[in-house]
């Protein structure tokens, strides 16, 4: 992988960047009601005086431009709804919570799904197969807000076994994350069977196979390489999708993430808060796919980015 391969993929992001700075900022902005019109018994004096404060009572032309100029210096400005408090305060005490549930759902995903889908690989047209491959469809049609209050209700209401709210200690992060990684676990598991399947009719794994290597041995040794490539190409959207999904979840379990914020900031017209959570995503997700690239070159000789 060259050098001016990857330049060049950080060089694309600037425009594309501006590019969703400047659609986020004109669809808030156009978007019926504002921050201060569900405020209680705002006389117009008052609500001059804070349209004034946050630069709302200017052009929206120089509202944008003024909105740029603080973000080139990295300030995201200061929430509308969060008195005292600024958007970089905010995202710098909820992001390492939402980082944390993404981590732990994609462990869970890739240890469930790769375990289920080399079983089923190895086991193929046996019960081995169609028991894993049985439950990945399940997680495939389930969508995040059924899963997560079905656990709730076995392992939370039922059995009483884990807490279904918090973030306080260990226990606290179990359902949440199996609830998001769920869904992934399930096509990962789909993933891995399909180019386990696929790398394990190759010539040189029957040669393997000719000079008396054990199944364990050919799995770990040969397939596993070639066959979690396309697991290493789905990593890329299931990230994004992990890190867009945690907003679902962290309503669940009323988890203090940037999905509880986003959400609250959306229905609250709270402008900055959505442009800089909105502004973050889109920079995690980028992130996540050049990773993605860099790893897949790694891993498989015959790519190659010039």
């Amino acid at each position: 992988m060259s050098l001016k391969y990857l330049l060049g993929r950080l060089a694309v992001m600037v425009p594309v960047f501006f590019l969703v700075v400047t659609l986020v900022f004109f669809m808030i902005r156009f978007a019926p009601g504002g921050p201060f019109s569900s405020e209680k018994s705002v006389s117009p004096a008052i609500l001059k005086n804070l349209e004034a404060k946050y630069h709302m009572d200017e052009p929206l032309s120089r509202q944008y431009l003024h909105y740029l100029k603080d973000l080139l210096h990295g300030d995201l400005g200061p929430s509308f709804k969060h008195a005292n408090r600024t958007v970089n305060e905010i995202i710098a005490e909820a992001l390492p919570v939402s980082l944390e549930l993404g981590l732990l759902s994609l462990t869970w995903a890739l240890m469930i799904g790769i375990c289920a889908g080399g079983l089923a690989a190895l086991k193929p047209n046996t019960s081995w197969d169609y028991i894993p491959m049985s439950f990945a469809i399940l997680g495939i049609c389930l969508p995040t807000f059924v899963v997560g209050p079905v656990l709730v209700l076995v392992f939370g209401v039922w059995l009483q076994w884990l807490p279904v709210a918090g973030w306080e200690s260990w226990q606290d992060r179990v359902l949440p994350s199996l609830t998001l990684g769920f869904a992934y676990a399930a096509y990962i598991s789909r993933l891995t069977r399909g180019g386990l399947m696929e790398i394990r009719m190759q010539d040189f794994i029957r040669t393997a196979r000719a000079k008396g290597l054990s199944e364990s041995d050919i799995l770990l040794k040969h397939s596993l390489r070639g066959g979690l490539l396309p697991v290493i190409s789905y990593l890329g959207p299931a990230l994004a999708g992990i890190i867009t999904g945690a907003l679902v979840t962290e309503t669940i379990f009323n988890i203090p993430g940037l999905g509880r914020f986003f959400i609250e900031s959306a229905v609250n017209r709270d402008y900055t808060v959505v442009m800089g959570t909105s502004l973050l995503y889109f920079t995690l997700i980028f992130v996540c796919n050049f990773l993605v690239d860099i790893f897949y070159a790694l891993l498989d000789p015959r790519v190659k980015y010039v």
